[in-house]
């Protein structure tokens, strides 16, 4: 016999009971396992999309797949079967299916739990569509102001409990977005007519009354001060409640990094005066964490980074990093490169979205055409005005002499009061792996030098854009333009860590690192005007290896696009290899304009170029 399940008041699954899993085991102690020999689905209709969507949500075909052996486990999974497939025919609109389930001839439906069978050869699971309903009433109300429901739920529209389930979600969602919390649907009248193949739908929400925000209370947190909790979240108390502000509330404490998971609830109750609390779930991450890296191109060799990390430092998800680095390794130039920097951070400085920053660092550099070492310290603060927006501002010192010129016999000493500005704009689907969106970034740094220093202002832009195309966004078109500049002090009084190089990975690729400058009295160094265009075509080939071919140009100007200059390209092939950190990239490139070429050039690294 088949089992013919129709559920005519309700349009979310029904299906047959099954036995505990604790009883049978018991029934079926010292029977020893046999797999089943073949599950054989057949589909009785017309509607491949359908088809395949019961295929890939059979509870037997997942079964079978994973090798499942236990006749008891099959036999309860069998049982399942009719509720889990009914859901897949209502989600397309199909309220009169069929649905039989035979193991070895017997519907699974008819075998009593009480005596399931000892072992399974053959499992036939035949589905019959039926007919396709449409909706024929469809009522749901009332609804907020401003909220508009999907044209798919709408007399004679295909009758799918996806449309439903979605509709009422909007309903509700409207009436939440106005401070009504407790909105919900609290009478549903859904009946299916039988024939003519139609469904008739009511659902009556009840909006509740317009609540505002009470109380934050923290939970679960071990080391962290719940008051720093509390002023991290930034939960407006008092103000009407809008689950926007719960969602931001929530991505404030993720962002810290002191949270392994962040959970906020609103309580069931409002309180008497109307307000209503949020319970905040947190677990506390590991305190410390360490990292290393490797990046390596042909020109500048090897670079080998360290870090070591405190989450959590006062008890107020302070961030406290030391790193440090090692460059050089194995350059052409067989000069190293090193540098110590530590920085701590603070969220919920002055307002709730705001972060304190403090760094500090000292480096050496040594490149063909001068050395420098120097001592940089920084005091700012990072504003997020949105999850795509965010405006920095801070003060910096810098100190740096440079030894340059023929054999480096000219010594250079700046000292200088740094006022850094940056605005960045981001809306990429990724920041590891982007495949559509843009990225802009915008940098200003009016700087003051003191001691005999020249002051001036050094500007600096980066946009990117993405576009994919192709089957499952198989190909992305990815492309990235650098531009800066820095006027009022003169080439030789601005510090080299100001001036503009072009040139390698972050640059053009194919070229030597920083191996484009400018040259005056017979001193080379970086210019002060800069421009960079860079293009790629990255092609996934599989579902963890991607292809990319790139073309990248560089310029560098005496002055801020003024004076003597030079260009240069290079283009090239790579591939990346998808982990969870991000793509691994090797990149190849080669010099294709421009007077600095040596051939080919090597890159190694994680995430995308750009």
């Amino acid at each position: 016999m088949q089992k013919n399940v129709k559920c005519k008041q309700n349009w979310w699954p029904c299906a047959p009971n099954t036995t505990s899993a604790a009883l049978t085991a018991l029934l079926l102690s010292g029977i020893p396992a046999q797999a089943f020999d073949a599950l054989e689905i057949t589909f009785q209709g017309e509607d491949s999309a359908l088809e395949t969507a019961l295929r890939r949500s059979s509870l037997l075909q997942s079964a079978r797949d994973e090798g499942v052996e236990d006749p008891f486990e099959v036999f309860a999974i069998a049982r399942a079967e009719y509720g889990q497939l009914i859901g897949t025919f209502y989600e397309a609109g199909f309220y009169a299916p069929q649905i039989s389930v035979r193991i070895d001839g017997r519907e699974a439906a008819d075998i009593s739990p009480l005596n399931p069978p000892a072992t399974i050869g053959r499992i036939d699971l035949i589905l019959t569509e039926g007919p396709a309903f449409v909706f024929g009433q469809a009522q749901l109300g009332p609804l907020a102001r401003d909220t508009e429901l999907s044209d798919d739920f709408a007399s004679g529209q295909p009758a799918r409990s996806t449309v439903i389930r979605d509709a009422t979600t909007d309903a509700v969602d409207g009436w939440r977005e106005l401070g009504h919390a407790k909105a919900e649907p609290t009478d549903q009248q859904i009946t299916a007519r039988h024939p003519p193949g139609a469904l008739d739908v009511a659902v009556q929400i009840t909006p509740g009354p317009r609540l505002r925000f009470g109380q934050l209370r923290p939970d679960g947190q071990r080391r962290t001060r719940p008051a720093r909790i509390v002023k991290i979240a930034g939960l407006p108390t008092g103000e009407v409640f809008s689950p926007r502000d719960v969602q931001r509330a929530a991505e404030r404490l993720r962002r810290t990094g002191t949270f392994a998971s962040v959970a906020l609830r609103e309580a069931d109750e409002a309180n008497p005066d109307g307000t209503l609390d949020i319970d905040a779930s947190v677990v506390e991450a590991p305190l410390r964490r360490i990292g290393a890296g490797v990046e390596f191109d042909t020109e500048a060799g090897g670079k080998l980074s360290a870090f070591w990390l405190h989450r959590n430092l006062f008890g107020g998800a302070e961030r406290f990093r030391i790193e440090g680095m090692v460059g050089g390794l194995g350059a052409r130039s067989g000069k190293l490169d090193y540098r110590l920097g530590v920085e701590f951070s603070r969220p919920a400085t002055f307002t709730p979205d705001t972060t304190l920053n403090i760094g500090a660092f000292v480096e050496t550099e040594r490149e063909s055409d001068f050395e420098a070492q120097r001592a940089r310290l920084d005091i700012g603060l990072v504003h997020r005005f949105s999850d795509e927006l965010t405006f920095g501002a801070g003060i910096a010192a810098l100190l740096e002499r440079a030894d340059v010129g023929p054999n480096l016999q000219t010594q250079r000493n700046y000292q200088l009061l740094l006022l850094p500005l940056d605005v960045t704009w981001d809306r990429r689907d990724s920041e590891r792996a982007p495949t559509r969106g843009f990225y802009a970034r915008g940098e200003a740094m009016p700087f003051f030098g003191l001691r005999d220093s020249d002051s001036g202002a050094r500007v600096y832009a980066d946009l990117r854009g993405y576009r994919a195309f192709g089957q499952d966004d198989g190909i992305v078109l990815a492309g990235r333009a650098q531009a800066g500049a820095v006027f009022g002090a003169d080439l030789d009084g601005t510090p080299r860590d100001l001036l503009f190089y072009s040139g390698g990975g972050g640059s053009v690729r194919g070229q030597p690192f920083r191996s484009l400058g400018v040259t005056r009295g017979g001193v080379r160094s970086g210019g002060q005007g800069f421009a960079a265009l860079s293009a790629e075509v990255r092609v996934r080939a599989t579902d963890t290896i991607g292809v990319v071919g790139f073309a990248d140009a560089g310029y560098v100007s005496e002055g801020a696009f003024s004076g003597s200059s030079d260009w240069h390209a290079g283009a090239g092939i790579g591939l990346r290899y998808d982990t969870v950190v991000g793509p691994i990239r090797v990149d190849v490139g080669y010099p294709v304009a421009g007077d600095t070429g040596r051939g080919f050039q090597l890159y190694l690294g994680i995430g995308q170029a750009f």
